[in-house]
């Protein structure tokens, strides 16, 4: 499909349609035999973002301008973006809050009252901040925008469009797991312990069905470990994974480890992580500058493996209409490009990051056919 085509549809093929009427044939798909990894899709980064009020935004701006610039964008709502923009990558910045209520009362509201400016409005009516349970925001305190409070809300508002929209190729939902405060004063973050990672996975479950998500299980089948699964029978069939979503999680480092532990394969869990490509649950990994690291990511996508990159990093070059990151993620054959401009944002500059002729999903430019060269593939 094309998005934001209201007169997109296929002519009829009345051969076909006489074919399946007469003899109960099927036509074949145009993406039979084309497998996960090789197609290429837009993501956003911190896709639940809303700018923070101005009256918040003057207070960070006198401290650190650079930090107020950088914050200064908005996303629409998940589904809007999945159907207005075609996005089928996404990334949920979540923080552990098991007894709730934790990020409830945000500093900033109360340093917006004193310095006399106009207060901040409730960004929580429904109180869903005070109940137990992982929450989405970007900077506790400060930075706290969200079209979706929790992890929960946010989830079922890709579940509710995902069944309706059963064709769709997968959608990858990356996780950051935030653990760092800002410091003294604010709010103390709390870690992502054992408890709170199994945490995770129930509250997945709790929106998604088992059957819904595509798993390193799902991928690395009867093998010892995913390189080798991806060597000896690599990514599923799109066709086969249509509908499914899938998780990656951002953090590198002390959490990813717990949540390897006795898992070194990621056996029983329901997240890719980023790791080496000889470590036993390589299949997914991140390489954000893809400029720097464009040869390395042709590298891991002609070796099987699914890449997330970034088009951009920041508003300065956006600001220039400055392409050469974005072409350059788009070339290097990643197969999620993320952006926090898939439309231009008008007051800065014409930039946005979109694929050929307004494509959801194209052919891969490193492993793809070039049978489906500029063929939409959704």
């Amino acid at each position: 499909m094309k998005f934001g085509n209201k007169n997109s549809f296929r002519p009829v093929c009345w051969l076909g349609l006489l074919c399946i009427l007469l003899t109960g044939c099927k036509t074949p798909s145009p993406t039979e035999g084309l497998r996960l990894n090789q197609i290429q899709v837009i993501g956003t980064h911190n896709s639940y973002h809303q700018r923070t009020h101005d009256s918040l935004m003057k207070l960070i701006a006198a401290t650190n301008p650079k930090e107020a610039e950088e914050l200064d964008y908005t996303h629409r709502p998940l589904p809007e973006q999945f159907s207005k923009l075609g996005i089928r990558q996404i990334e949920l910045d979540c923080l552990a809050d098991p007894e709730g209520g934790r990020y409830a009362q945000p500093l900033g509201v109360a340093k917006v009252v004193e310095a006399g400016l106009l207060p901040v409005p409730q960004h929580d009516p429904a109180g869903k901040l005070r109940e137990p349970g992982i929450k989405i925001m970007h900077v506790p305190d400060i930075d706290f925008g969200t079209s979706a409070l929790t992890l929960v809300d946010g989830l079922r508002q890709v579940r509710e469009w995902s069944v309706g929209h059963p064709q769709h190729v997968p959608i990858f939902i990356l996780l950051e797991l935030k653990e760092d405060s800002l410091g003294p004063g604010f709010t103390k973050v709390l870690p992502f312990d054992d408890r709170e990672l199994a945490n995770l996975e129930r509250e997945i479950l709790s929106v998604f069905p088992r059957e819904a998500i595509l798993t390193p299980d799902d991928v690395r089948g009867a093998n010892k470990s995913l390189p080798e699964a991806l060597r000896q029978r690599g990514w599923p069939l799109l066709d086969a994974v249509r509908g499914r979503v899938m998780f990656g999680m951002d953090n590198e480092g002390a959490v990813r480890e717990r949540y390897l532990a006795g898992h070194p394969a990621l056996e029983g869990r329901l997240i890719f992580v980023s790791v080496p490509p000889t470590n036993a649950a390589a299949a997914w990994m991140k390489r954000n500058d893809p400029v720097k690291d464009f040869d390395q990511i042709q590298e891991l996508v002609r070796s099987g493996f699914l890449v997330r990159t970034r088009a951009d990093s920041g508003p300065r070059p956006v600001r220039m209409n400055d392409t050469r990151q974005r072409d350059r993620a788009l070339a290097s054959g990643a197969q999620f490009v993320s952006t926090d401009y898939a439309e231009p944002d008008t007051r800065l500059s014409p930039y946005c990051v979109r694929l050929d002729s307004g494509s959801v999903a194209r052919m891969n430019p490193v492993n793809g056919s070039s049978k489906l060269k500029g063929r939409e593939l959704e």
